[in-house]
């Protein structure tokens, strides 16, 4: 180990750190979190500060609610500046979470005042306290609420937006509301606490950056539990065979990701074996779900006897060689097809686009280690399709699907489903899918409008209703293929949501609507959309509807329905509208009337591809001889 000169550890608090100004070193430039790591940290802070609160406390109570720990971070102090060595992962999430809770809490009565954590400003000039140059201008369009172009090969800047786009869905409910909300901002400038290492070289900040990152040098969650089930077994070769059966899987799971062995076993126990789940409310503790997302080695010690059935030699012998072989495979399966559009497993990659993090674990629920492959497959497709559903559903009623609103739904979803029977599976989801229709109904789409929070979720449902549209008419391309055309971010000309109708109230106001909020709200509802590239949005986004409507016929399908030109040289398309009795016409004004019916057609389609038709199973094919 590298000798260091002097090194000090201090706890600090979010509000210690961030009242301070750090600048951030080469080898920590690139912001990599992922959407799980800001849900799991999310889901950490609630779980705690949930865990203390009780509604009718005194604000001062807080200063005796339970301290969390976040992490170490490693700051360099040189020629009179602090650099983060370590740790800019989490102090930019926090920051964005600041940012977002500082927008939330505006207007409001009771305000803790956050911004002076987020920024300074000197000589009319704002100075983020995480300063990194390429970010400046991300963060300032965060901070005032503005949208902000990027360019594609920002990765950085763009997974900085996408990012506080997931806090903004996943925030939990409960504590944005009024009442809440101060404790839990007192609550996490105060008790949420960081490690502070300082150095005082580039050297010494290396060492430890080095030697904090290096995984050799402690055990993973996932070796203790391999030591633990290994230690089970009664004889050497049994241990040598399922060690070398062990290590193979798990390559194959890294080649994925690197953490990936941990990801799988979170999703397959909760998935196979979790009965039970903190309940959503103060002084909660928390439960089989919990515990094994925040420690499964350990779960699997204290409660793999009773919940797994690992009891004998032959038991675990079992497990390794033929349950956790199985399974393994399934995941990577599912999580191939999260990556790209498989056909026969569309659902599983529309839901992981969709930042469905809880997937494996649904899909894993039913698989029973005797399923052939035809079953298994059945049953991902099956499951899949219900959560594409139950996101569908959620979205065109206004409903979260943040981890704190959905978890015990699909806890108790993912109960029911457990080891099922194909054929009980289907029933199983078509009758959750019905008590779904009547709590979130179809026509919720009639009232569907774009807004801040929902931008990306519209961007989706608008790219399928597309993708669907061409699939049918005959356009050649399957729909997860053309679906991914549609909202995939890393090409030069992504294509975006367009308003028909331009941001011009003059044009409309008070012709048509009474006042510009009323023109805005209509603008923005969803039959007034469209999914078009970046360069034409440029180029005729802001033209009257009656000048730009003949260029709508060079862009996709559901674009051009709006010109006459759609009904002269398609005649697939018109035999799909026809078939389907869809009421598909061209649109000549883009009036009041034109766009309630653009949003009931939208809607039919939506039955369309949402259809409750997806949990019917295959007939069986007659034999060659039967049919002779």
């Amino acid at each position: 180990m590298a000798q260091i000169n002097k090194i000090d550890g201090d706890a600090r608090s979010v509000r210690a750190l961030l009242g301070e100004k750090y600048g951030i070193d080469y080898y920590q430039r690139e912001y990599h979190w992922r959407r799980q790591d800001v849900e799991a940290m999310l889901e950490d802070l609630e779980t705690r500060f949930m865990a203390n609160f009780t509604l009718g406390d005194s604000r001062q109570k807080v200063q005796q609610y339970s301290h969390y720990f976040l992490g170490p971070i490693v700051v360099s102090r040189k020629e009179g500046k602090h650099f983060l060595i370590d740790g800019q992962q989490r102090l930019t999430t926090v920051t964005l979470l600041l940012i977002y809770l500082n927008h939330l809490q505006r207007g409001r009565e009771e305000m803790v005042r956050v911004d002076d954590l987020i920024y300074s400003e000197r000589y009319g000039q704002k100075s983020f306290h995480l300063d990194v140059e390429e970010r400046r201008d991300a963060m300032l369009a965060l901070f005032e609420g503005r949208p902000l172009e990027i360019r594609v090969d920002t990765g950085s800047v763009a997974n900085l937006l996408a990012r506080y786009g997931d806090i903004e869905e996943l925030f939990p409910e409960h504590l944005a509301a009024p009442a809440t909300l101060p404790y839990f901002l007192d609550w996490l400038l105060d008790n949420v606490e960081l490690v502070e290492i300082t150095t005082y070289n580039d050297e010494d900040a290396y060492a430890i950056f080095e030697t904090m990152n290096d995984r050799g040098l402690s055990l993973t969650p996932a070796e203790m539990l391999k030591a633990y089930l290994l230690s089970k077994l009664d004889n050497d070769e049994a241990r040598a065979r399922a060690d070398a059966l062990w290590r193979k899987k798990m390559a194959a799971l890294a080649e994925l990701e690197p953490d990936e062995d941990a990801n799988f076993f979170k999703g397959s126990l909760r998935g196979q074996y979790a009965q039970s789940i903190r309940d959503r409310k103060a002084g909660a503790s928390n439960q089989d779900f919990e515990h094994i997302g925040t420690a499964f080695h350990k779960w699997v010690r204290d409660h793999g006897g009773e919940k797994m059935k690992l009891r004998t030699a032959s038991e675990f012998q079992s497990f390794l060689e033929t349950g956790l072989p199985r399974t393994v495979s399934s995941y990577l399966t599912l999580r191939r097809a999260e990556s790209e559009p498989r056909p026969e497993l569309e659902h599983v990659f529309f839901n992981a686009v969709n930042g469905f993090t809880l997937q494996p674990a649904l899909l894993l629920a039913p698989l029973r280690h005797d399923d052939d492959e035809p079953a298994v497959l059945e049953k991902l497709r099956l499951v899949a399709g219900y959560i594409d559903f139950y996101i569908f559903r959620r979205v065109i009623n206004y409903r979260t699907l943040g981890y704190s609103a959905i978890s015990y739904t699909m806890f108790n979803v993912i109960r029911d489903i457990r080891g099922k029977a194909v054929e009980d599976l289907a029933g199983i989801l078509l009758a959750k899918a019905k008590e779904l229709d009547e709590e979130a109904p179809l026509d919720g789409i009639l009232e569907l409008r774009l807004h801040q929070q929902n931008k990306n979720r519209i961007r989706s449902l608008l790219a399928r209703l597309t993708a669907h549209v061409e699939a049918q008419a005959g356009f050649g391309r399957s729909v997860g293929e053309g679906f991914w055309d549609y909202v995939r971010r890393d090409v030069k000309d992504p294509f975006e949501v367009e308003h028909i109708m331009a941001d011009k109230p003059e044009r409309y106001v008070p012709a048509v609507y009474p006042d510009e909020y009323v023109f805005a709200e209509e603008r923005n509802r969803l039959g007034a959309l469209l999914l078009v590239p970046k360069s034409f949005n440029a180029s005729y986004g802001a033209l009257p509807y009656a000048d730009k409507r003949a260029h709508y016929y060079s862009q996709n399908l559901l674009a051009k329905t709006l010109t006459d030109d759609c009904y002269s040289h398609n005649p697939r398309f018109l035999a799909y509208r026809e078939r389907n009795g869809l009421a598909f016409e061209p649109i000549v004004n883009f009036d009041k009337k034109a766009l309630a019916e653009r949003q009931a057609l939208y809607r039919d389609l939506a039955a369309e591809v949402w259809s409750m038709e997806r949990f019917e199973l295959p007939q069986p094919q007659p034999s060659d001889a039967a049919a002779a």
